[in-house]
């Protein structure tokens, strides 16, 4: 595989820093991109679903406080909902190429390792 790896991710996120220094020690060259920071757009997360192979309601963190009362809303609201509450987004997400996994345990992301 020759596809950058990017990982989305919170850095006080436990999960997020595990799955960062595997990263670091697989020697793969990978971006970093806190989202908090450069915040997602319904776009990319969009895309982002897509290449997870989930649904829109599986990469939301339904125990959130600010996810309740959304369980009869459309696709399009929870990506709003996430963009403008980016603690929603299941975490990290790292992408490789048109592949991506929420690296919930970190282990995940060894799937796309080379």
């Amino acid at each position: 595989m020759k596809d950058t790896i990017t990982i989305y991710q919170k850095p006080t996120c436990s999960k997020c820093r595990a799955t960062l220094a595997l990263l670091n020690e697989s020697g793969e060259v990978f971006d970093s991109i806190n989202y908090y920071e450069q915040p997602m757009t319904v776009e990319l997360l969009r895309e982002l679903v897509q290449k997870l192979n989930l649904s829109v309601r599986d990469i939301l963190r339904a125990d959130e406080p600010k996810a309740r009362g959304t369980d009869a809303a459309s696709d399009d609201e929870l990506l709003q909902l996430m963009v403008d509450n980016p603690d929603l987004i299941q975490r990290p997400i790292v992408v490789r190429g048109n592949k991506a996994v929420i690296a919930r345990p970190p282990e995940n992301v060894k799937k796309l390792l080379a």
